[in-house]
């Protein structure tokens, strides 16, 4: 058989199943609690609903063995769904979720009727038209998991799940690149080409055009493209029609072939794994912690200095064990130590790179700095990290990474001493302590007496909850205090619906350091209140780049106050609408990345998940880098572990507020997505979305902008601009808006989608207009 033969019947091995299965009918339904699913002929394979966390979700699954494995998900990242929703294959030829309010959401986005549907013995599900001809499969949108006959073509990829239980996306990706290489990743982060060594834990190291992944019946599986086989993963593998085969990008990251016995029913057995180490995947343990190559599953362990977030759940990584204080004047010297970790690899993205003769000069230069929380020291360089320390691992090597923790730990000196000098060492330490401690103990008793009486004076005075206080670990300032740094409130330089900014100075340690204090309206005490706790529970929890940095507060009497840094650009909607020079091109590519990072950041990897509920250029702040970071969490909603959508009271700035604000119904974090989406259309077009001075069919931007797009103009978008704008770029992202402001919030894609659609590496389809339900990303 030739090489172009053997591609074409790849390629045309679903068309050879039409009619093979059991024939589901126009009006045929399904409910979580009876009739749950369809089958197969064989009744190897079933689609419907299947139990997942505290609900249910839509899937196919092997029904014939006691090891239910699930092989694909419909909608895997929306949160579990209630009893009372059914499944419909609606008169009409549509899939669709329905609940119990009669709100639609389209399980397949084919846009012709179907006449009928069918569970097929490979494990497809799939629609036919009139003619059964295919119109929408589930083989053409892998999960986790490749079957027999179905492939995997380029610019695709498979996605693991969060855990064995629950399939929603997890950390890890397997991306068939266009380039022709199979690579694995960490869903965190979609490298650039130059930077894809960094990241791919593991590679196929293969080139050529329209490659794709094959798995046959036999267990056999490649890479092919029109020329013939690219490579072959495996050749003697067990050929048998009794034996099922799959491949399963699984939850610790390792990308895997099973085999099992249909006639023993036998459990699942490993094949073949890309790789027999578990720390080869990146990220396997979460943020601040480091994988191990031990016995333990997970096999993880915390950085020094942190502790885990769930001991029962070592991969969700860990949480400091101490706070740091930015604004205090302290002897960082007595307050933090260092650990060094020899041999260890992790992310390098330093903020700060500077020539360093010895590590001793490096660790002091990170004592000192208050934004580092680890340095690399490599090469006579000290490369100062900001938390949190990304894709940990022992891999052994000269680097050494130096840690900064809390000065209840001591600093690690190395391996290489002896338990004789310890001993020794720590004979003459308790002789000279022994002595130190006579003299020390009358003033240390006398200074914690007065530090205590301060603090309950300085708490007593401001009429602190001690309950608020537990949620952050910030300096509280006396209102005497901040009417002084600002100078009696003089230098205005923002305003809000519950409160007003103004510039200040403090000095700390001799140092002096401009600070924004934003003051929280006495007359409308109840509301001010409510904004001045909730800012500080959010904010308290986060730490990323792109938002910005709570530094202190004020809780005296009536008086609530909140001191941020200070960002010297001001607001996006200055930079945007009354600046002169409106930012460059590169320069709105970046604040919009930046913009979806910091969301990305409070849906998803925040340790409590976060919507912001008021995003809008006025709340994004920019530094003197022309760094966008989210502020103003005034209005924002925490929601709880196992909590997914909320009911809340509208919340928002008009022109920004997602369409079910309006409608009285659960709210999500796609609340977010769509005043995202708004803002997003705002800087690439450099307008306001609502302008009454401009001709009229460009008076809603959004209007305006897919018509523009509808028509292949979206160069007519930024014409009176003055830089050069790369349009396919352009148009990439003028579709990301169009898809984050759908009216119908399952539509929307999630910010982690949005941020790997605007670095360049997930597909994006054309979006339907906004108003419309035709189909989803």
């Amino acid at each position: 058989m030739t090489a172009l033969s053997l591609y074409v019947e790849i390629f045309t091995t679903t068309k050879a199943q039409q009619r093979t299965g059991a024939v589901i009918n126009l009006g045929s339904s399904l409910y979580p609690n009876s009739n749950s699913h369809w089958v197969s002929n064989s009744s190897q394979f079933a689609f419907g609903f299947y139990k997942q966390g505290n609900g249910f979700a839509i899937g196919i699954w092997l029904e014939t063995i006691k090891q239910k494995t699930v092989v694909w998900t419909a909608n895997r990242d929306d949160p579990p769904l209630p009893q009372d929703v059914s499944l419909l294959l609606s008169l009409d030829g549509r899939l669709i979720l329905q609940d119990r309010e009669g709100l639609r959401t389209p399980i397949c986005n084919s846009t012709m009727p179907a006449s009928y549907a069918s569970m097929l013995d490979s494990g497809n599900f799939v629609l036919y038209d009139d003619d059964s001809m295919i119109l929408c499969q589930s083989f053409d949108s892998p999960t986790d998991t490749l079957l027999p006959g179905q492939s995997l073509s380029d610019g695709k990829e498979l996605v693991s799940a969060e855990s064995e239980t629950n399939h929603a996306s997890g950390r890890f990706r397997l991306r068939m690149q266009r380039d022709g290489n199979l690579v694995q990743y960490p869903v965190a982060v979609v490298p650039p080409i130059e930077k894809q060594s960094e990241y791919a834990y593991w590679a196929s190291r293969t080139f050529g055009d329209n490659v794709t992944l094959t798995l046959d019946h036999n267990g056999q599986f490649y890479l092919i493209n029109q020329t013939g086989r690219v490579k072959n993963f495996t050749t003697n593998t067990y050929v048998s029609p009794k034996i099922l085969y799959r491949l399963t990008l699984d939850v610790d990251g390792l990308f895997r072939l099973y085999y099992h016995s249909l006639v023993q029913n036998q459990s699942w057995s490993v094949e073949w794994s890309s790789s027999n180490k578990k720390c080869d995947p990146l990220g396997l343990c979460g943020l601040n912690a480091y994988c191990i190559p031990i016995n333990e599953d997970p096999p993880c362990r915390c950085i020094p200095g942190f502790d885990f977030i769930d001991k029962n759940q070592k991969n969700l990584g860990c949480k400091r064990n101490f706070s740091v204080d930015c604004t205090s004047e302290i002897d960082y010297q007595n307050t933090y130590s260092i650990e060094e970790m020899n041999g260890m690899r992790i992310e390098s993205d330093p903020y700060s790179v500077f020539e360093s003769r010895n590590k001793s000069a490096c660790i002091e230069d990170c004592l000192r700095d208050c934004n580092c929380g680890a340095a690399l020291f490599r090469d006579q360089k000290c490369m100062k990290q900001r938390l949190p320390l990304r894709f940990a691992r022992e891999v052994g090597g000269p680097a050494i990474t130096l840690v900064k923790v809390g000065n209840s730990r001591m600093v690690q000196r190395g391996g290489d001493d002896d338990d004789q000098v310890r001993t020794r060492i720590f004979i003459s330490s308790i002789a000279v302590s022994s002595i130190a401690v006579l003299i020390l103990a009358l003033g240390g008793v006398l200074s914690y007496r007065y530090r205590v009486w301060e603090y309950r004076r300085i708490v007593s005075h401001q009429g602190i909850d001690y309950g608020l206080l537990e949620d952050f670990s910030v300096r509280p300032y006396t209102y005497d205090e901040l009417d002084k740094a600002t100078n009696g409130f003089r230098d205005q330089v923002g305003e809000g619906a519950f409160g007003t900014v103004f510039k200040g100075v403090l000095t700390s340690n001799g140092n002096m350091k401009i600070v924004a204090v934003k003051r929280l309206q006495e007359v409308v005490a109840d509301q001010g209140e409510r904004e001045f706790r909730n800012e500080m529970r959010v904010i308290g929890r986060t730490q990323h780049k792109n938002l910005v940095k709570l530094l202190g507060y004020c809780h005296e009497g009536a008086h609530r106050l909140l001191i941020y840094e200070f960002m010297t650009n001001g607001s996006l909607a200055d930079c945007l609408f009354d600046s002169e020079t409106k930012p460059t091109w590169e320069e709105r590519i970046r604040i919009t990345t930046n913009i979806a990072r910091g969301l990305l950041y409070l849906h998803e990897e925040c340790e409590t998940q976060i919507i912001h509920c008021d995003v809008k250029p006025e709340n994004i702040l920019m530094d003197d880098q022309k760094c966008a970071k989210i502020a103003d969490f005034g209005l924002s909603k925490l929601l709880m572990p196992n909590q997914s959508r909320t009911y809340t009271g509208l919340r928002g700035t008009r022109g920004y507020v997602a369409p079910e604000w309006h409608k009285n119904t659960a709210i999500t974090v796609k609340a977010d997505v769509y005043s995202f989406g708004i803002v997003l259309l705002e800087v690439i077009c450099c307008r306001r979305s609502v302008d009454m001075e401009v001709p009229e069919a460009e008076v809603v931007l959004s209007n305006w902008v897919y018509d523009c797009f509808e028509l292949g103009e979206v160069d007519k978008l930024v014409k009176d601009h003055g830089d050069e704008v790369d349009k396919e770029k352009l148009e990439k992202i003028v579709k990301v808006g169009l898809w984050c402001i759908q009216d119908e919030p399952s539509l929307r894609p999630s910010m982690n989608k949005v941020v790997l659609m605007l670095e360049g590496t997930l597909e994006i389809p054309d979006p339907p207009s906004p108003s419309s339900s035709v189909s989803s990303v």
